[in-house]
């Protein structure tokens, strides 16, 4: 997402409890996005074997 602040660094202070988790959510999207894309990479090379 954006480093360890996840987006609110140069935001509000203070988010709600609602914002924490939406935030949360959109950065385990994005890991998980990120897992596919290395586990596929990690397919492409081995058959290249």
């Amino acid at each position: 997402m954006y480093g360890t602040c996840h987006g609110s660094c140069h935001g509000r202070s203070f988010l709600t409890k609602e914002e924490k988790i939406e935030i949360l959510k959109e950065y385990k999207e994005e890991l998980e996005n990120e897992a596919s894309g290395v586990s596929e990479r990690i397919r492409e090379l081995e058959k290249n074997n």
